[in-house]
């Protein structure tokens, strides 16, 4: 999130001079802090006016320790990681979302948050130790320069990525570089009888946030958004200038699996649903500097109209802020699960040697009160289990599995009951559906084995296909029994055993994901999600929720 600038907490008061031990200790405490003042030297960090000298005395002796595990350590020892871990460990006693990141590693955080980046666009699975295309982004670098759905890449600029054991991470760094340069790519594509060479100048690349925007019917849209990155609003905003010119007045926003980003394009998002001038959010950190307060103030584009938001366990954040809101103002139906249970902001400083500190300083609230927050009590170890801890008591499958305190109770602008102190509950929970996974389909998953059927299936068949409107090949296409068998002995040939009972329970999952990832190859990725949510229960409930407005399951919970 992008919260404002850490602050200083007003003063503590003071003994009066004339108190003998005031006097003994003043001069302590000017030592103190005129060392730590020369020791910190140019550090845009001072101690707090509350407690200077523990502050300083904890400097000196960090510093002091550090020194003589440097100096005098039976054996070598780098003395920067061992900061960076003694840092990591403080800051888990605050809160699970307090965190150091490296210099080598704050690029890579950071571009969680970006809305491009250079390379040659396109993306890729490791089919056992083989970077394998999966579609080239449109009209992007690696299009234009011939890639195909299929193309294995044996080398980037001469050195070996197949067969090499690469992680993905490490692929993408050869692939991405300074917009303008070159990279040489070794090509295997099926039909040809040696690889091809092909170069591909790279250049900036959107990296999208919000997924996918299509129309399911006349008048019902969709918009997944996928996280909160710097382009996200604009991105959002294009989307749906685009299906409201197609006919929609009535949404479908799917918020399930976002993890949350920058705080302001939640808000600004929430801003072109919530007509008037209505809080949206507001935080509460140490002291009143971080006291703010967002409303809406802008003419939304969407301000009438059905309106529902898919949330799961994996909404979290400024995804749990946009869902709050529209649920305390009563806009928006929520579908789903509870969401994770994030309600902390985080300012990102950036330290002198290129790493970064996200320091906690405030706690947001949702117009009715609400704190998203959930317990940190137990420490990281047992925040981290939070969600498999729901999975054993059962919550993602039963509602009354759920219990919240009545001091967590509070009313939206109706009078509906909602609760805050761990997530957002949905009006219309969903139960995750489990009825179709299987421990083989886990395995077939987990080897990249769907996806790498998918793509050559796509391949042998690329001229029917490309015959083929979406639509056309939505309506008729059926993954049959004899292609699934052709899964099957793939699989077996790689290692993954064949299993009858567990691939009956999974066919109706993998003929979707077959279809879906075929499609993602042909059409692109709108056709993936439009496939998969076909067949999804969560997108149906919403669709049944958004599509009758009036039904009485709705009209209850929308209640005046």
């Amino acid at each position: 999130m992008t919260p404002e600038p850490i602050d200083s907490p007003p003063s503590a008061s003071q003994p009066t001079p004339q108190n003998a031990r005031w006097r003994v200790r003043q001069p302590l405490l000017l030592a103190l802090a005129l060392l730590a003042g020369v020791l910190l030297g140019a550090n845009p960090f001072r101690p707090s006016d509350q407690n200077p000298d523990l502050t300083a005395r904890g400097y000196l002796k960090f510093k002091e320790i550090l020194s003589y595990v440097d100096r005098d350590y039976v054996d070598s020892v780098n003395a920067e990681e061992l900061s960076d871990y003694a840092i990591s460990r403080m800051l888990e006693r605050l809160d699970p979302h307090s965190v150091f990141i490296p210099a080598k590693q704050q690029q890579q955080a950071s571009s969680f948050l970006q809305s491009d980046y250079d390379g040659i666009g396109v993306e890729f699975n490791l089919f056992r130790d083989t970077v394998t295309v999966v579609a080239p982004l449109s009209e992007g670098p690696a299009e234009q320069a011939g890639l195909q759905p299929g193309d294995r890449i044996l080398t980037v600029n001469g050195q070996r990525v197949s067969g090499t054991h690469h992680t993905t991470e490490q692929v993408f760094g050869k692939l991405r570089g300074p917009r303008g340069s070159n990279v040489q790519l070794l090509l295997l594509r099926r039909g040809l009888p040696k690889p091809i060479t092909v170069q591909v100048t790279r250049n900036r690349i959107p990296n999208a946030s919000v997924d996918v925007a299509y129309m399911v019917d006349s008048q019902t849209g969709y918009i997944k958004v996928s996280r909160f990155a710097s382009g996200t609003y604009d991105e959002f905003k294009s989307a749906l200038g685009d299906l409201r010119r197609q006919g929609l007045t009535r949404l479908v926003l799917d918020l399930r699996g976002n993890p949350g980003g920058y705080l302001d394009r939640a808000t600004k998002m929430a801003d072109e649903f919530i007509g008037g001038t209505k809080k949206i959010v507001y935080t509460d950190g140490k002291g009143d500097q971080y006291d703010t307060q967002t409303f809406s103030r802008v003419v939304g584009e969407f301000e009438e109209g059905s309106l529902v938001v898919l949330v799961d366990e994996g909404s979290a954040s400024a995804a749990e802020v946009l869902a709050g809101a529209l649920q305390d103002h009563d806009r928006a139906v929520l579908v789903g699960r509870r969401t994770f249970g994030k309600g902390l902001v985080q300012q990102p400083i950036a330290l002198n040697d290129g790493s970064e500190l996200r320091l906690t300083i405030a706690r947001y609230y949702t117009p009715s009160g609400r704190s998203i927050q959930k317990s940190y009590r137990g420490g990281l170890t047992e925040y981290e289990k939070d969600l498999q801890n729901r999975l054993r008591h059962g919550e993602l499958f039963h509602a009354d599995s759920i219990h919240f305190a009545d001091s967590l109770k509070f009313r939206t602008a109706h009078g509906r009951t909602v609760y805050g102190g761990g997530g957002i509950m949905p009006d219309l929970f969903v139960p995750r559906d489990t009825s179709a996974t299987s421990a083989y389909y886990t395995r077939l998953q987990s080897n990249n084995l769907i996806r790498e059927y998918a793509v050559t299936y796509y391949q042998e068949h690329k001229e029917e296909l490309a015959a083929l409107r979406f639509e056309q090949f939505n309506q008729s296409f059926r993954v049959s029994e004899t292609q699934l068998q052709q899964l099957v002995a793939r699989a077996a040939h790689n290692g993954v055993a064949q299993d009858a009972p567990g691939l009956r329970r999974s066919t109706p999952l993998l003929r979707t994901q077959i279809k879906a990832l075929i499609a993602r190859s042909a059409y692109g990725k709108s056709a993936y999600f439009q496939v998969i949510n076909q067949d999804d229960v969560e997108m149906q409930q919403a669709l049944k929720a958004v599509q009758e407005p009036n039904n009485p399951v709705m009209l209850g919970l929308l209640e005046k």
